[in-house]
C-alpha cells in the first residue's frame, strides 16, 4: 500500500517549568509549529448528491451533528432498507467509516452421504439444499475429482457463511470449482491442496486429497450495496474478511491447522474483490475480525500469523487497502493475565510488524476492564457501572491504568515502528459504546447495557492526542439502545466541546496554555487551581486553528489562550475546561500536573 509520509521532529521547551497532561513522563505533543509526523494519508470520498431516493425511501447525505466519533461497527441484516437507514443515521452524527462484522470459516464433519452436519451432530440445514445431480455437493466435488483419477479425495470439509456474492475470480480452475444455485442461495464450491499452496496449475491428474470450501453466499451481494451507499454517503466501507477458526483448547487464539485453508479462502475472496472494485474510493480497506488481547506474549499467539499471511495477500490485491484489526486491553490487577501498559505497547509493535495497517484497540471501558481516570482520581471509587467487573474498589487498587495510559504508551511505540521505516500503521481508539451491564440488555444475546454521552464523552477525553481517529463498536444495538438512546443523545447535545489535551505553550512574548479538542469555537477556557481561578475568552485573547493536523483525528481544533504559570505551584494538579456561548461546557475537564 502507499502511504503519505511526514517527518516527526521534537519539540524543545524553553519555558521555565512544563505542564504536562496526566504524567510528567508524557511524550511531547505536536503543533502546528512543529514538523509533521510520519502518518499514513487517508482521503474520504465526497456525498454525491445531498439527497437521493431509492425504494427504501428518501434519504439525506448532509452531516447534521458531526460528533467526535466518525466510524461505527454494523451487523449483517438481511433488510437492505435497514442498512440505509443505518448509514444515514450515522453519517448524520459525522461518521464517515462503517465497519463490517463478519463471518468465520468453520471445519466441519460431513454424513455417509456427504452432507455437512452443524456442530451438535445433526445435519445442518444451510447446507442440506447444496446438491447437484442429486448428490451432496461434497459427494459431486469428490465424485468429480475421481474422475480425473480414482485416487483424488476430499480430506477436509470446510464451510462459510456470507450474505455477499461473488464473481469468476473467485475461482481457478473452473469446472472443478464453480457456483451451485439452489434457491435463494448461491453455493460457491471451491477446491484447494490443504497446505496452502492453491496451485494454479489446476492439475487434478495426480492423484491427491484436496479441501473442500463450500460457501453458502447469496444471489445478490450486500457488499456492492454497501459500497453503493458509501458512494452515495462519502463514507468508507471495512468488509470483514473471513475470521479463522478457533483452536478448540484454547478459544482466544486461532487455531493453526485451519490457517493454510484460512489463506486460501482470504486469497480468492480478495481476489475478487480486487477485480470487482478496482478504483472503488468507498472501499477503505479490509477487516479482520478475530479479536486478541494485548498483552507480552501476543509474538508467540498463531493469530498473528493470519494477521500477517492476510496482510500479504491484500498488500498484492489490494494495494493501497489496508487490513484493520481491533485487540482488546485488560489492565485489571486481580487477574493474573491484566497486562501494564508497557506490556500493551510491546504487543502493538508485535501487532504491526504484521504488516497491518490500522491497529484500533477497543478502549475497553465497556467490558470494564479498563476504567477512565486520572492519576489524580487513584484513590476514587470505581464507577459504580464498573462493580459487576471489578467490585468495589478504588481505581489504583482495581487497574494497572488509565485507557490514557495505555493509548499514550502506544502512540510511543507507532512512532517508534513508523521512525524505523518499514511499518506504516495507525492507531485508532475503538470507543466501546455499552456498559458492563444494565436494567434491559441492549441485543438479543448477552447482557451489555446502555450507555450515555457524558460517558462516551469521557472516553474521547481519554483517548486524547495519541490516535489518529476515534471508532466505535458499535451501531447496531447499542448507539441506538435506550430511551434516549446515544444516537439522540449525541445529535441533540453534538456541539458540546470537548478538550482532549492541555500543555504549556508560550507565544512570544506570553507564556500561554494551548487547548486540543472538539468544538472549541467561540469558546472560553476555565482553569482553576488551589489558590485561584480564570476564564479566558479565546475570541478576545487567544487564536484558534480550525484545522487539525495530519496525525489528529477529524474536527479536532486547537485552542490558545495567553496564561502565567507562575500562579501555579509545583506539582499541583489544575482543571481545564471549555464553556461555549450556548452554556454547554466539557463534561469532562482535563487535569494538568505542573511537575515539581
Amino acid at each position: 500500500m502507499r502511504w503519505l509520509f511526514v517527518i516527526l521532529g521534537a519539540v524543545i521547551l524553553t519555558a521555565v517549568a512544563v505542564v504536562i497532561v496526566v504524567l510528567p513522563e508524557d511524550a511531547p505533543v505536536k503543533t502546528a509549529a512543529q514538523e509533521p509526523n510520519p502518518s499514513p494519508a487517508r482521503t474520504q470520498p465526497t456525498p454525491k448528491v445531498s439527497e437521493f431516493t431509492d425504494p427504501c425511501g428518501t434519504f439525506e447525505t448532509e452531516q447534521k451533528a458531526p460528533y467526535a466519533i466518525t466510524g461505527y461497527w454494523i451487523t449483517p441484516r438481511s433488510n437492505p432498507c435497514t442498512w440505509r437507514s443505518q448509514l444515514q443515521q450515522i453519517h448524520n452524527v459525522g461518521g464517515d467509516t462503517i465497519i463490517r462484522i463478519g463471518y468465520g470459516l468453520q471445519f466441519r464433519f460431513v454424513d455417509d452421504k456427504g452432507f455437512v452436519k452443524a456442530k451438535d451432530g445433526d445435519l445442518d440445514p444451510l447446507y442440506t439444499k447444496c446438491v447437484e445431480d442429486g448428490l451432496s455437493c461434497h459427494d459431486a466435488a469428490e465424485r468429480d475429482l475421481k474422475k480425473v483419477n480414482p485416487d483424488n479425495r476430499i480430506g477436509r470439509t470446510y464451510v462459510y457463511r456470507t450474505d455477499e456474492s461473488f464473481g469468476e475470480d473467485l475461482f481457478r480452475c473452473t469446472p472443478m470449482e464453480r457456483t451451485i444455485s439452489a434457491g435463494k442461495r448461491l453455493y460457491f464450491r471451491m477446491l484447494a491442496p490443504p497446505d496452502g499452496s492453491d496451485d494454479a496449475s489446476c492439475d487434478f491428474s495426480k492423484g491427491r486429497t484436496y479441501d473442500l470450501i463450500l460457501i453458502a453466499g447469496a444471489p445478490e451481494d450486500s457488499l456492492t450495496k454497501l459500497l453503493d451507499l458509501g458512494d452515495q454517503f462519502g463514507m468508507q466501507i471495512f468488509p470483514a474478511l473471513p475470521l479463522a477458526p478457533r483452536d478448540p483448547k484454547t478459544p482466544i487464539r486461532a487455531n493453526p491447522k485451519h490457517i493454510d485453508v484460512l489463506t486460501t479462502l482470504t486469497r480468492r475472496i480478495v481476489q475478487d474483490y480486487g477485480v470487482r472494485f478496482a478504483g472503488r474510493e468507498s472501499l477503505g480497506g479490509v477487516y479482520q475480525p478475530f479479536e486478541v488481547q494485548m498483552s507480552d506474549t501476543l509474538a508467540t499467539n498463531p493469530t498473528l500469523e493470519v494477521y500477517a499471511g492476510q496482510h500479504r495477500i491484500v498488500e498484492q490485491e489490494l494495494p493501497d487497502k489496508p487490513i484493520l484489526i481491533s485487540p482488546y486491553l485488560d489492565a485489571r490487577k486481580r487477574v493474573a493475565f491484566g497486562q501494564t501498559p508497557e506490556q500493551v505497547a510491546e504487543a502493538f509493535k508485535a501487532l504491526a510488524r504484521t504488516g497491518v495497517g490500522i491497529i484500533a484497540p477497543q478502549d475497553s471501558r465497556g467490558t470494564g476492564k479498563v476504567g477512565l481516570f486520572w492519576p489524580d482520581e487513584g484513590d476514587d471509587e470505581v464507577d459504580t457501572r464498573l462493580r459487576p467487573v471489578v467490585g468495589e474498589a478504588t481505581y489504583d487498587t482495581a487497574y494497572h491504568g488509565s485507557t490514557r495510559d495505555y493509548y499514550r504508551e502506544m502512540a510511543k511505540a507507532r512512532e517508534e515502528m513508523l521512525e524505523g521505516g518499514n511499518y506504516e500503521v495507525e492507531l485508532w481508539a475503538n470507543v466501546e459504546a455499552f456498559e458492563p451491564s444494565g436494567d434491559k440488555p441492549c441485543a438479543s444475546h448477552g447482557t451489555r447495557g446502555k450507555t450515555d454521552k457524558e460517558r462516551l464523552d469521557h472516553a474521547v477525553t481519554m483517548a486524547g492526542r495519541y490516535v489518529q481517529k476515534v471508532v466505535s463498536y458499535m451501531w447496531s444495538d447499542f448507539m441506538t439502545c435506550g430511551t434516549p438512546s446515544p444516537e439522540t443523545e449525541i445529535t441533540k447535545d453534538w456541539q458540546r466541546p470537548i478538550a482532549v489535551d492541555a500543555i504549556r505553550r508560550a507565544r512570544d512574548p506570553q507564556d500561554g496554555l494551548e487547548v486540543r479538542g472538539y468544538n472549541l469555537e467561540n469558546g472560553t477556557v476555565s482553569i482553576a487551581w488551589e489558590s485561584g481561578a480564570t476564564d479566558l475568552v479565546v475570541a478576545d485573547v487567544g487564536w484558534l486553528d480550525k484545522d487539525p493536523l495530519e496525525d489528529l483525528p477529524e474536527h479536532m481544533q486547537t485552542a490558545w489562550v495567553p496564561f502565567d504559570w507562575t500562579q501555579v505551584q509545583p506539582g499541583e494538579w489544575i482543571k481545564v475546561n471549555v464553556k461555549i456561548p450556548s452554556g454547554q461546557f466539557t463534561t469532562e475537564p482535563l487535569h494538568v500536573r505542573v511537575p515539581t
